[in-house]
């Protein structure tokens, strides 16, 4: 979308929605420093031709984000410094900043700068991320559902506890600055975050609400949002690192059982497998390993988080 002067000074554009997520999926590729989604996303955007050989521009993509993350991740990046190097590289990559985005840049590197004088210590990102966070949490698009797993999970797969707690505390931060400047940007659905009515219908299985004559009960927002209709999505994947919890913590009190018993693990039973007519030892205790270990920390970072 081209940029358009209107009769007032200054310059305005339009984005259109495809661009909006382009952007967020970014910045949640940022975060894991996922530097090969970062360059197809760029493709998107309109930063680089459809077409185009990519394997030059990733290393050199890569060393400028790598520095533009030394100062403490994708939250403490300074924008006018990252503009400045990707400016830069178009002149020797075919690399180009679309005209939406110049106008982007031009607007956030003014406020940037006007904020930086008041304090050195601010961050655009970081200040923007409850914004995003809300975003990702309640827009239904597939792509930002998509975009809201990776960010908890990375390219790796495996749900990070500290990324979740990250997310639901940006989160927070949204709903107590847009109740602080009288609910602006909420609608009815998350006005009400922070207190969960007895009569809601609550799809945790610790959970249960008592009868009508209870009063609604006051808690924190991420927790309000997980039991809402609109934390339907997350509360799901939420749900799967719950049940493999459970399962390592049976397995863990099984051995600590056996263990009281007497009962060791080195002596193995032998087992017969018809199918493959083989003779194969089996451990008569499960062993917990470190996936579950890891697991089982997730969810005590996780409860202890939306109980505190």
């Amino acid at each position: 979308m081209t940029a358009k002067r209107l009769n007032n000074p200054g310059f305005v554009t339009k984005l259109t929605d495809d661009q909006k997520y382009g952007m967020i999926e970014a910045i949640a590729h940022l975060i894991h420093r996922d530097y090969d989604a970062i360059v197809k996303d760029f493709v998107k955007l309109g930063f680089i031709p459809e077409g185009v050989n990519l394997d030059p521009i990733f290393p050199v993509l890569a060393k400028v984000f790598d520095q533009a993350l030394e100062g403490g991740g994708a939250k403490n990046i300074n924008f006018q410094e990252l503009a400045a190097d990707l400016a830069q590289i178009t002149f020797d990559c075919p690399f180009c900043i679309p005209p939406y985005f110049a106008l982007i840049i031009r607007a956030i590197g003014v406020l940037e700068g006007i904020a930086l004088v008041g304090d050195p210590e601010f961050a655009i990102v970081d200040e923007a991320y409850p914004c995003i966070a809300q975003r990702l949490l309640t827009d239904e698009s597939q792509r930002l559902r998509s975009a809201l797993r990776y960010t908890v999970y990375g390219k790796s797969g495996v749900f990070d506890a500290e990324r979740f707690i990250d997310v639901m505390q940006a989160f927070e931060s949204f709903i107590t600055a847009a109740k602080s400047s009288g609910g602006e940007g909420l609608n009815g659905d998350m006005a009400g975050l922070g207190v969960i009515q007895n009569q809601t219908n609550i799809a945790f299985p610790w959970f249960q609400p008592g009868g009508s004559q209870e009063p609604p009960v006051e808690t924190r927002a991420a927790l309000a949002f997980l039991l809402s209709d609109k934390g339907n999505f997350f509360r799901e994947f939420l749900l799967d690192e719950i049940v493999k919890g459970i399962d390592a913590v049976t397995r863990e009190q099984l051995v600590q059982v056996m263990a009281l018993l007497g009962i060791q693990n080195p002596t193995p039973v032998i087992s017969m497998v018809p199918s493959f007519g083989a003779i194969r030892p089996a451990g008569l205790i499960p062993y917990i390993t470190e996936e579950d270990k890891v697991i089982l920390n997730n969810v005590q970072k996780i409860v202890e988080f939306l109980t505190a």
